[in-house]
């Protein structure tokens, strides 16, 4: 929560109680950060609300709240205006302390939160023997930034990886791997596979292809399962070099995950049937048993059966799934556990979820959150796909956005006459390009779908990752420039704010910690990577606008530490969104 508007919402309360009695202690001020600044900084409409209760006109009501309430170390007097409104506007004197407080902490007088939670947060999940493609993207970058800001805020976040690494396509795979590689069954020596996605459609191709085949993958399976050596000498070979592939792509992002895949929850999952059945939830449909779903219906009308247990004893992804919540809540011990797909899964979570509340096991103090997102599009508006029609691969959607990073970068030096090492024109190509991509998804509302373009995304204008890590550069320019270390101005440096465009600057560097609290609370990136976006274009105004090396003292250092505390502020949102800083670029 925003300090400030705790500090006010205090106040009010203090005012209300003053003017009406103690029987409105606690009414909601319905203060709200100002639609326009011509209204100042805040606005409270809750003199409108009260007309009625207390048989009084708004304006009346405001003005006797405005008399009682205690705030000339905050704000200006405030001032009431059209029918009842209250405007209240910060001093520049409140400003300057409250800046001046946080400058030298690494957390920017952020303070953690009082509720501390285990959150589980289940992202990014691939597939064994398939390629990461576009589609894991989103979940794996929104599901690392909530992580993020959830662990910055003071909560204790498992990161999951919950890996599709079971299930009947292991028959096939592994009935291919016995006839092209049957060493890898008999050896403990690593055999490289190669191309994992090749072996997996050739496996496919064989298995649509050859009705023996077909037999032999089940009878794979039930090997498996049942624990036979050679079997599962198979599974860990695909598992294992899966996992160095998908690694690969996790370093590229710099994202951390612990895997506990499928294969994990499968002892569980007799124990689930079996308790959903005697609480009586289980109903036996053509051999297979099943809950039957409330206020979820077929095309016929009936109820939608949510299958637990196959009619040929197999389980699928439901009970998984219900074995691995009761886990996180059990073992794990998790008071909120936050799932990141795509939105074409939110049926899946509404039913497994609504079984598990059925059966007793989510207790009050447990929140389930989905957390869905959109779709990656072409600029024709579909689904981003290959020229060949194939889904596009995360790894080559990466390493294209790093080649076109450096590209760009290659010409600007080119045009500026500069010369820069190979290293220096990688890292920079690598952290641009990968900072574009990850921003470019980041900076919409998740829910929505959205067009892929690499030209807008490496952009260095407009709403992009290279406008705001430039806008960092240009602040470790003006300490280079002027030999500054911005770190050593000394805790007696003060900030002097005189210029509107300095007072703009400090009232956003000021909002950070609500924007948190609230992506903390809604889960939504696109709410920080528009703060940060406006963060870097007040800076420049102001930077463009005002003198800051060759101004004179004090107001020289008072602009030297509002820009370190822009930069700072900058490092710390970018990084919670996964994004890495540049010093020159």
């Amino acid at each position: 929560m925003n300090p400030t508007l705790e500090k006010l919402k205090t106040k009010f309360d203090q005012a209300l109680i003053a003017a009406f009695g103690s029987d409105f202690a606690g009414v909601d001020p319905m203060l709200v950060s100002a639609s326009n600044p011509k209204f100042g900084d805040y606005q409270s409409n809750s003199a409108l609300s009260l007309s009625k209760q207390l048989g009084l006109p708004p304006r009346a009501i405001a003005e006797k709240i405005v008399q009682y309430i205690d705030i000339t170390d905050i704000c200006e007097p405030p001032v009431v205006a059209g029918p009842g409104f209250i405007n209240f506007t910060l001093k520049p004197s409140y400003l300057e302390a409250q800046l001046n407080a946080i400058q030298a902490d690494p957390r920017l007088g952020i303070a953690q939160t009082k509720s501390h939670q285990r959150a589980v947060v289940d992202f990014s999940s691939p597939n064994i023997a398939k390629e990461m493609h576009v589609g894991h993207l989103r979940s794996t970058i929104i599901g690392d930034c909530i992580a993020r800001t959830l662990e910055f805020q003071g909560h204790d976040v498992l990161r999951l990886n919950h890996v599709g690494d079971w299930g009947t396509q292991f028959g096939m795979l592994i009935a291919y791997l016995r006839e092209v590689c049957p060493e890898a069954l008999t050896t403990a020596n690593a055999v490289d596979l190669g191309d994992l996605v090749s072996f997996y459609r050739k496996a496919k191709q064989r298995f649509d292809e050859d009705e023996q085949f077909q037999e032999i993958a089940r009878q794979e399976v039930v090997k498996l399962q049942a624990g036979a050596e050679d079997s599962r000498r198979a599974w860990l070979l695909l598992c294992e070099q899966s996992r160095r592939e998908f690694q690969v792509i996790y370093e590229l992002l710099d994202v951390k995950l612990i895997e506990r895949g499928e294969s994990f929850y499968n002892p569980l999952l007799p124990a689930v049937v079996e308790d959903l059945d005697k609480q009586g939830l289980v109903v036996e449909d053509a051999g297979a048993k099943c809950v039957f779903l409330e206020g979820f219906t077929n095309k016929a009308g009936d109820p939608l059966p949510l299958i637990v247990k196959k009619s040929d004893g197999g389980y699928n992804y439901a009970t998984t799934d219900l074995a691995a919540l009761r886990y996180r809540i059990q073992q794990d011990g998790a008071d909120r556990i936050i799932y990141v797909t795509d939105t074409g899964q939110t049926n899946h979570f509404a039913q497994f979820f609504q079984v598990a509340r059925r059966a007793g096991w989510i207790p009050d103090n447990v929140e389930l959150v989905h957390v869905p997102f959109g779709l990656v599009q072409d600029s024709d508006g579909k689904k981003l796909k290959t020229r060949s029609g194939e889904t596009v691969r995360l790894k080559d959607l990466l390493d294209e956005a790093i080649d076109r990073s450096r590209a760009d970068l290659e010409a600007r030096l080119k045009e500026e006459g500069r010369s820069e090492t190979e290293e220096f024109i990688a890292h920079v190509a690598k952290v641009v390009g990968i900072s574009a991509v990850k921003y470019a998804d980041l900076s919409q509302n998740r829910t929505s779908n959205y067009i892929f373009s690499y030209d807008k995304m490496l952009a260095l204008q407009g709403n992009t990752a290279p406008y705001l890590i430039y806008a960092y550069v240009r602040i470790q320019g003006i300490s280079r420039k002027g030999d500054i270390n911005l770190e050593k101005l000394g805790t007696n440096a003060k900030i002097l704010l005189h210029e509107e465009e300095e007072l703009v600057l400090a009232k956003h560097l000021l909002q950070l910690s609500e924007i948190l609290s609230n992506v903390e609370q809604d889960l939504l990136p696109n709410r920080l990577c528009e703060y940060l976006y406006e963060l870097s274009k007040k800076f420049n105004q102001f930077y463009d606008k005002w003198e800051v090396l060759k101004s004179q003292e004090p107001v020289r250092t008072s602009r030297l530490i509002l820009c370190d505390l822009t930069a700072k502020t900058l490092k710390l949102g970018l990084s919670l969104l996964g994004i890495q800083v540049l010093e020159r670029m």
